[in-house]
């Protein structure tokens, strides 16, 4: 197996404590897969990820430059750019093609005593109680060797931290450090990154997304493996549906997604179900309204040069599923169906929908299926099938298709901005009748409470909502803050569709 790659992200600081600290930065392990393909493969996958890299982190200040070399890329923060680095570490963590990355401070090199320092300065914490060893790796020539720095430093920690000790073969924590030429590198906070491919490495795909656990797992599983996805939904449930849906596709986009464009489009299923109600054979109605939705998605994927089609099926957990059934489902196009999920159990696909925020969503989606057999087929026999379809209307598809509704998913936003109205700033809050939610996930409002002087500012996930407008007081308004200001305007719009018109969303300079 190859060596293993590096990426440079590198964000320059002021000095700090007259160590002179030169500049930090992230250095980041490429997927460990990246790295054992051809050279011509791994520098496709190399150049895409410096241009995702590129793409996410711009939106985070404009000021951030990325360089690519063979086999590393370095990320420059300048200006307002130095300020950014908690969000610079939540972006890396999600942008699919990281193994892990490290913070690393760099320095101008003195000498040994200054090396101590400075490495002192940044573990001094961490090292309480814990033993430790310290590992060097040094390029240039210097007066002493690896070893020499590894015991000066690591004595001088021993001595004047609170470190329980030197363990060399055990140590509860590693310092690594990197002496090369007059620049010290001090490695520092190491994280996992999300693995996977870079987006775009593999050909696009399209999901069929219902805001379930299944869908959602299964479109995060395809964004992971490199592939650009879009989401196809069939909407059974009317405009708190849409909504619900497009919250959730929204949410996996921007987390894991944002480097590249994709579509949501909106499916009106309801003519489809209403001829399956009153025309098809109750035993067969689930298989056929899989075959449908396969068949409409297939026209769409084939509009927009898509090759394959996603769906969250697991083998053997509803009647439609069964091994006959998927294979009859299949029939009904000849584009290739992904269904990464095949062989999941239900509660793996829901403790990994809690992993990746998904779960969120699926736990407040209603069931919208319009289609319920009392005594459906395990295994539907494909011509019985195919002649009961014959029943639908010619022209079926082609209304449905007509009325179907594409757009680019960064439009969802803006789209529910303007149906719930101006977002109200904090100076036009009146203190006696609003309340200010705080709809942040809990880590989110624990690493930065939100405080209003005069207001009463309660934290509900947004998740609990739903649950918390149930019983609220309907005399009083409501103001909705998230950090970014996306999920608040969907979160309004869906709170609104249900008749709570009590509801608006803060802004905060």
């Amino acid at each position: 197996m190859g060596k293993r790659r590096y990426l440079f992200v590198v964000c320059y600081t002021k000095a700090e404590r007259n160590l002179q600290v030169r500049l930090m930065k992230f250095v980041l392990k490429l997927y460990p897969e990246i790295t054992i393909k051809s050279k011509s493969v791994r520098m496709r996958c190399i150049k895409l990820l410096e241009g995702n890299l590129r793409t996410v982190l711009r939106k985070v200040d404009p000021h951030i430059a990325v360089q690519k070399s063979w086999d590393r890329i370095t990320v420059v923060l300048k200006g307002t750019a130095i300020a950014q680095k908690d969000k610079v570490t939540e972006r890396l963590r999600y942008i699919p093609g990281i193994h892990s990355f490290a913070e690393v401070f760099e320095h101008d090199f003195v000498d040994l005593e200054q090396a101590f320092l400075i490495t002192k300065d940044v573990y001094q914490d961490a090292l309480v109680d814990k033993t430790f060893c310290v590992r060097v790796k040094r390029k240039g020539q210097h007066s002493f060797s690896s070893t020499d720095m590894e015991r000066y430093i690591g004595g001088g920690l021993n001595q004047y931290t609170q470190a329980r000790g030197v363990s060399l073969s055990s140590p509860e924590l590693t310092i690594k450090l990197e002496l090369q030429e007059d620049k010290l590198f001090i490695v520092h906070q190491e994280q996992r990154g999300l693995g996977g491919f870079p987006i775009a490495s593999q050909e696009d795909v399209l999901s069929l997304m219902s805001g379930g656990y299944d869908s959602g797992v299964a479109s995060f599983e395809m964004i992971s493996k490199g592939c650009r996805t879009h989401y196809c939904f069939f909407n059974l449930g009317g405009p708190a549906h849409e909504t619900g849906v497009k919250q959730a596709a929204y949410y996996l986009w921007q987390k894991y997604g944002e480097s590249h464009k994709v579509r949501f489009i909106s499916v009106p299923f309801e003519p489809v179900v209403e001829e399956i109600l009153e025309r098809i054979d109750q035993g067969m109605m689930g298989v056929v309204l899989k075959r449908m939705m396969i068949r409409i998605a297939s026209e769409i994927a084939d509009r927009f040069q898509i090759q394959g089609l996603v769906t969250g099926e697991s083998l053997g957990q509803v009647s439609s599923q069964t091994l006959t059934n998927l294979n009859v489902i299949d029939r009904a196009t000849s584009n290739l169906i992904l269904r990464p999920l095949v062989a999941t159990d239900k509660q793996v696909i829901i403790d990994k929908a809690k992993e990746i925020g998904t779960a969120q969503f699926a736990d407040t989606m209603p069931e919208y299926c319009g289609v319920i057999s009392q005594k459906p087929t395990i295994k539907a026999v494909l011509s019985r099938v195919e002649e009961e379809e014959q029943k639908f209307s010619e022209d079926l598809i082609e209304r449905v298709l007509a009325q179907t509704v594409m757009q680019d998913i960064r439009e969802i936003a803006d789209e529910a901005d303007k149906k719930v109205g101006e977002a109200v700033a904090v100076s036009q809050l009146e203190a006696e009748n609003m309340v200010v939610l705080d709809i942040r996930a809990p880590e989110e409002h624990e690493s930065r409470p939100l405080q209003l002087d005069d207001l009463d500012v309660k934290h509900v996930p947004f998740y609990k909502l739903r649950r918390y407008f149930s019983s609220v007081d309907h005399s009083r308004q409501y103001a909705l803050y998230c950090d970014r200001g996306v999920m608040s305007q969907l979160q309004a719009l869906y709170l609104q569709e249900q008749g709570h018109t009590n509801v608006k969303v803060l802004h905060l300079p």
